[in-house]
């Protein structure tokens, strides 16, 4: 089976947790004898670094990626309030992008075109032209869900006003979308079920992110002490950011005498919060290793008061038996129990009397990742996931 990969970010390096989700994809499909071809963007955010691809992923795959700026143009975005257009989307489409698909399509047959994301639809056209293939939509998240939740939860009324307009032209554009490929591969059941309440007419299939536990170490701290808190997350990601300054002003003064620290890591971190760094509020940045930065910590904090999809940090830290306390909607999607494998706050009162729990009882924070790992065991491991991906690449 042959299949094109359309990338929005490349899948190396692995910086976030879109870049995590696209690469165990990819890879999984290696492992299974798919002949792979990955085009992907390059931008600011996300460049293309051949240095940091490892040389058998490049063979196998023949990566290449094509430079888009997606910047936000203030003339561009303004002009979007007055038209029917997504600002959102529309900035990764790119004529050289176009062309270089089209250079890929005419030369060779693929049986699926594999899109990641809302972002690579842009390019459905020029795919139904050229290419027979199914196309596939990966869907990582409900796009215009993120922006609805961030307008819902800010205070300033311009802000909020603004974000319910850039939410609407997504929900626009991703009801229209949706019923434009051939099938949806979504990352979680509450997406699969938000789709179809869409009136979605395609096949849709649950396909979580997985995880190679052979890369994961489960290795519990003996200590009897466990009250080092730990956040990992691009900060450049609203949602992540939104969500700590809510625990920097509202949960921290409340287990501020509390024998705990809690341990900020991730690129992009705003300079008001490293001025911040303190023995309380550690403020890493951007560190080398996120697995290693994991294992070194002991309860993962994810304070999210907004977002879609499944945060593959949560999977990742779950997979290391870390114990877990995040809200509803950082939670969402993954399959949990709570007081189980994960505790679920809301408030940021619930947030300090859990981390208070959790800090003063060693055995019930291993209990709680002891039982993460098994959760992650049992429900995402990379090696099933694929095969029910291939499984939905074949049905007709």
């Amino acid at each position: 089976m042959k299949v094109l990969q359309l990338c929005h970010k490349p899948p190396f390096p692995s910086i976030d947790g879109g870049c995590i989700a696209i690469n165990t994809l990819s890879q999984g499909l290696l492992a299974n004898d798919i002949d792979l071809k990955i085009l992907t963007a390059s931008t600011e955010k996300h460049p293309f670094k051949p240095d940091e691809i490892p040389e058998d992923f490049k063979e196998k795959t023949d990566i290449e990626a094509v430079f888009l700026d997606t910047r936000v143009n203030i003339i561009d975005a303004f002009s979007a309030l007055v038209t029917s257009d997504s600002y959102n989307v529309n900035r990764f489409f790119s004529t050289d992008f176009d062309r270089r698909l089209i250079e890929i399509l005419r030369r060779t047959k693929y049986d699926i075109i594999h899109l990641e994301s809302l972002f690579m639809t842009p390019y459905i056209d020029t795919i139904r032209k050229l290419s027979k293939a199914r196309i596939i939509l990966r869907s990582h998240n409900l796009e215009h869900l993120i922006w609805e939740r961030l307008a819902n939860s800010t205070g300033n009324t311009a802000k909020r006003m603004y974000l319910k307009h850039l939410a609407s032209k997504l929900k626009k554009y991703e009801m229209k979308t949706i019923n434009e490929v051939d099938g949806i591969a979504a990352i979680s059941y509450e997406d699969t079920k938000r789709f179809k309440d869409f009136k979605c007419k395609v096949p849709i299939v649950t396909i979580p992110f997985g995880i190679d536990l052979k890369q994961y170490d489960f290795v519990q701290s003996k200590a009897d002490k466990l009250n080092k808190l730990f956040h990992i997350g691009a900060m450049n990601w609203e949602p992540n950011k939104e969500g700590i300054n809510w625990f920097v002003d509202e949960i921290l003064p409340l287990i501020k005498d509390e024998d705990v620290s809690m341990h900020l890591a991730g690129r992009a971190m705003p300079g008001y919060l490293k001025e911040l760094n303190s023995t309380q509020l550690v403020v890493h940045g951007e560190v080398d290793n996120a697995k290693t930065f994991m294992q070194d910590h002991d309860i993962m904090i994810v304070p999210l008061l907004s977002g879609s999809g499944i945060r593959i940090k949560i999977i990742e830290a779950m997979a290391c038996g870390k114990a877990v306390i995040s809200t509803s909607v950082g939670a969402e999607g993954i399959a949990c129990t709570n007081g189980e494998d994960i505790i679920i706050a809301d408030t940021a009162k619930q947030i300090a009397a859990a981390v208070k729990d959790l800090s003063g009882n060693a055995e019930k924070v291993r209990s709680l990742g002891k039982n993460a790992r098994k959760l992650i065991e049992n429900h995402y491991d990379n090696d099933q996931i694929i095969l029910k991906l291939i499984d939905f690449y074949q049905e007709k």
